[in-house]
């Protein structure tokens, strides 16, 4: 049923006066068990493109390639890179295969976690070079068992040290017989890209840089049984000459290749870097492109400067010629690939455009998941691993499908990146003399003047946590030690920078909530204040599990909705007492592992951390009245 604008606002205005007190709106408003639409819930990556791009009125939609770091150090890094550059979602990100399958293992990891953890929709590059089939069939389970549903099929290059590919025994020639094992043996499931070379092949280019009309046809030709054998989406290989490109994407049409020709656009970052990988490729230089770099080339500021100048013209000529993707070759770097992008005006440094408060998640079998407890806000690849076994996500309403167990805690839940490890020692690690001190440590963290905190698997503070930021800085000050909180929000714009998701024309809604530790005598003087105050809700337990609530075990709570035209309501965030008793283990636990930790044994610091940790209650507070909220009041009068 369609909604006219009128009764949205009617609504809007029904909300604000009426739904002040409810401590668990879910009870109350009609709750989506559908509004996920079609276009959401494909996972295919040529599904998206063409739902983005179809018609006149389709956006252009962009996407970024990496390649397996040779480090530990360096993998960490590229995740917290791509966690960066997914925020501007990009319609998918692409994973390479090393070299004659050198990482394939790594591979196979870096993209279930980008799939399950970064929660972008994952392509997994796959190559014949020293595989089997048993190898292929053992890497296509591993990606299908993980929730992922695109392969780039490629031939692959020769292993390092040879010159040319040979076919091993067991193991596939080339690309085309990869696409037909693929559609053969596992139907319609994977989404198969295949690789086009608007240049010809680099074998079959000559040595005086240029390929025979009948070389360039034959791969055409090629190109083309690919996509006869069911590839269903193109991405090129790099080029600098627009009107190569441009005239191998008619010449495919020509033919009868109707799929999206996807351009593969490489910025250039660094001079030498640039010729030895047009070199390997046997790519086209325009004179005007090397007549720009030869004065600058010593210089790698300037280079990049004009390789982000040069990226946006050519991306722009692409564009005006009707095509509506982009693919970007990041080399693993950022900041070229955005500029580019920003230049375009495809994405704004300061505007990030959320589906849901959190990432949405893009593995196949939780591709429907909505509604969340709010406590692993700040730690959502926890909360992602530890219900990674469910059969069935919530959807629509967090009571439908709260019965399938959390996984225990593991080492994993607290692992962190290396470079996380040092941000936490250089900011954590100093020497505390008093509970004071600790409650400095959390204040400063409100504040802004620390960047890490050890419950919390992200940078820095949120935006919407920045609305708050003195108020939580005062009570923390008092010994409220808070981990995680939201502002009351009575019908914000759903594109609000701050608070908004769930794209455009919608409102959003959110009760004040905080979450924090304190003592048994502090607990005890709010639940007395609460006694007077009927709007606010509160859930208290200990390491040992000693319960303290006006609430019961049973009551789920939203403390975020949504309106928007032509759905029903959205809560994708609640406040569930039995998620908090699963959670108040692992809150508990990184005082421990997470901050005392970091401290020698028998240190004077770990000994104070270890006593708040046992003698501390973790407690949830929320104010169900998201008009008049004044929730620090109850906790700044001590």
């Amino acid at each position: 049923m369609r909604f006219p604008i009128v009764f949205l606002l009617l609504f809007h205005l029904f909300l604000s006066l009426h739904l002040p007190f409810s401590p668990s709106l879910s009870l109350l408003l009609p709750i989506s068990n559908s509004y996920t639409s079609q276009r959401e819930e494909k996972m295919k990556v040529i599904d998206k493109i063409r739902a983005a791009t179809a018609g006149d009125g389709g956006r252009v939609v962009f996407s970024f390639e990496y390649f397996p770091p040779k480090t530990e150090d360096g993998v960490d890094n590229l995740f917290e890179r791509m966690d960066r550059m997914v925020a501007h979602n990009p319609s998918f990100c692409d994973i390479t295969w090393g070299a004659g399958g050198s990482t394939a293992d790594l591979t196979l990891d870096i993209a279930n976690k980008m799939q399950n953890m970064i929660c972008v929709e994952t392509m997994m590059h796959l190559t014949c070079t020293n595989m089997p089939v048993e190898k292929i069939d053992h890497a296509l389970q591993t990606i299908k068992s993980n929730g992922l549903q695109n392969v780039l099929a490629l031939r692959g290059d020769p292993p390092h040290g040879q010159d040319k590919f040979v076919q091993i025994e067991g193991g596939f020639a080339c690309a085309l017989d990869l696409v037909k094992h693929i559609r053969e043996k596992y139907g319609d499931y994977f989404g198969i890209t295949v690789a086009g070379y608007p240049e010809a092949h680099p074998d079959v280019i000559g040595s005086n840089g240029v390929a025979t009309t009948e070389g360039y046809q034959s791969d055409l030709a090629y190109l083309k049984k690919k996509f006869d054998a069911g590839a269903d989406l193109i991405v090129t290989q790099l080029f600098y000459d627009t009107d190569i490109f441009l005239k191998f994407v008619n010449d495919c049409r020509q033919i009868g290749i109707t799929c999206p020709i996807v351009p593969g656009i490489m910025p250039i970052n660094n001079y030498k870097g640039f010729l030895r990988m047009t070199g390997f490729c046997k790519t086209k230089i325009p004179d005007e492109i090397m007549a720009a770099l030869e004065p600058i080339k010593d210089n790698e500021e300037a280079v990049k400067a004009y390789g982000i100048h040069l990226g946006t013209e050519m991306c722009k000529k692409i564009l005006t010629h009707g095509i509506k993707t982009l693919h970007i070759y990041t080399l693993n770097m950022e900041k070229s690939a955005l500029a580019i992008l920003m230049n375009l005006g495809l994405i704004e440094e300061s505007k990030v455009s959320r589906s849901l408060p959190w990432r949405r998640p893009t593995n196949v079998f939780r591709v429907r998941e909505d509604v969340r407890p709010i406590f692993w806000a700040n730690r959502p690849r926890s909360y992602i691993s530890r219900t990674i076994g469910w059969d069935q996500y919530p959807h629509g309403r967090w009571s439908d499908s709260r019965n399938p167990s959390y996984g225990a805690l593991t080492d994993y839940q607290f692992m962190r990146p290396r470079a996380r490890d040092k941000k936490l020692l250089e900011e954590w690690a100093l020497p505390l003399k008093s509970i004071e001190d600790v409650y400095e440590k959390f204040m400063k963290y409100c504040l802004g003047k620390l960047r890490s905190s050890p419950w919390s698997e992200l940078e820095g503070l949120q935006a919407e946590t920045r609305m708050i930021s003195e108020q939580l800085g005062k009570i923390n000050m008092k010994g409220f030690l808070s981990i995680n909180s939201q502002p009351a929000v009575n019908g914000e714009r759903s594109d609000s920078p701050c608070v908004g998701w769930g794209g455009p024309g919608g409102y959003v809604y959110q009760k004040a909530y905080i979450e924090f530790f304190c003592s048994r005598e502090k607990l005890d003087a709010i639940v007395d204040k609460c006694r007077a105050l009927p709007s606010l809700t509160y859930m208290a337990v200990n390491k040992e599990g000693i319960w303290v609530s006006n609430a019961t075990q049973k009551d789920v709570n939203a403390v975020t909705w949504g309106v928007f035209p032509a759905k029903e309501i959205i809560q994708p965030t609640v406040v569930d007492p039995a998620s908090f008793i699963v959670w108040k283990d692992e809150a508990f636990e990184i005082w421990s592992r997470g901050w005392a930790a970091l401290y020698p044994e028998g240190d004077w610091s770990r000994k104070l951390l270890d006593e708040i940790q046992s003698s501390y209650y973790l407690v949830s507070l929320v104010d169900n009245d998201y008009i008049n909220s004044d929730l620090f009041a109850i906790l700044e009068d001590f």
